[in-house]
């Protein structure tokens, strides 16, 4: 225990994976991945709205997004983009912020004393007998309730980008 703020110096992290197959090819796929009007269409659990998605697409570059809760309140995240492979794999930070992008504890936002400051998160596309094999790692998030809660939304926003998909 930190003497100073009474919580624990580790808490467990799991890694959260989830895979998809999506009835479309890469380039498509990742179109809605990366193009912001296209993002605002699926970003965020069901039920949710993505009305701000900026991004600066190169490694190096900085996104900003906005999710709007049901009840209109907005959970923003911002993050850097680390590494690119076109059609194949887009690597990015994960914090939650301000409406500005300025970082902030994930206690914001109600999660846990222990959420991470920063995450990483990994998409990568394969393709397959013209679909996509889409997986998600989304590394070092809290275990049980928080992980699951990522799992849930994550879902979710998956089902949203699958009717983008088939547009």
């Amino acid at each position: 225990m930190d003497e100073k703020s009474k919580t624990p110096l580790t808490t467990k992290t799991e890694d959260l994976v989830i895979e998809r197959i999506f009835n479309s090819k890469p380039e498509r796929v990742w179109e809605a991945c990366t193009n912001p009007e296209l993002m605002k269409q699926w970003w965020g659990p069901e039920e949710f709205t993505a009305p701000v998605i900026k991004m600066d697409f190169r490694v190096g570059g900085k996104y900003l997004n906005c999710m709007r809760s049901p009840e209109g309140k907005d959970y923003w995240s911002t993050g850097v983009i680390r590494e690119i492979i076109p059609l194949k794999k887009i690597v990015f930070t994960d914090s939650f912020s301000d409406a500005n992008g300025n970082v902030v504890p994930g206690t914001y936002y109600g999660m846990g004393e222990d959420f991470p400051a920063e995450l990483l998160v990994t998409f990568t596309f394969e393709e397959f007998d013209g679909k996509t094999r889409f997986t998600l790692r989304h590394a070092g998030l809290p275990a049980g309730e928080q992980i699951e809660g990522a799992r849930s939304g994550w879902s979710t926003s998956f089902n949203k980008l699958n009717k983008v998909l088939q547009k």
